[in-house]
């Protein structure tokens, strides 16, 4: 099997971006705005988070179907945590 080979400069790049993306995060965390702290912070983390699923994970040099299941089955595990959540959130007793 014969997979797509990346150059150092690509991972170097990403590397890079990553680090940065690391540093704004942690900028964000100073800067008070309120409701909106969390919406910054889960932007830059799925920024990070597609990075290292499209790059270092090879989900970039899938073809397109497998693309396409790779982001359905992570929707859908999504879903399950959420609603696994949001059942233990509504059926906790609150004293």
């Amino acid at each position: 099997m014969s997979g797509h080979i990346a150059t150092k400069r690509l991972y170097v790049s990403i590397w890079i971006a990553l680090m940065c993306l690391t540093v704004a995060t942690a900028a964000a965390s100073r800067i008070e705005l309120g409701r909106f702290n969390v919406v910054l912070a889960l932007v830059i983390a799925t920024c990070k988070a597609s990075l290292v699923a499209l790059f270092f994970m090879g989900i970039k040099y899938l073809s397109n179907k497998m693309t396409i299941v790779v982001i359905v089955a992570g929707l859908f595990w999504l879903g399950i945590l959420l609603s696994l959540s949001m059942a233990v959130y509504i059926t906790r007793p609150w004293v």
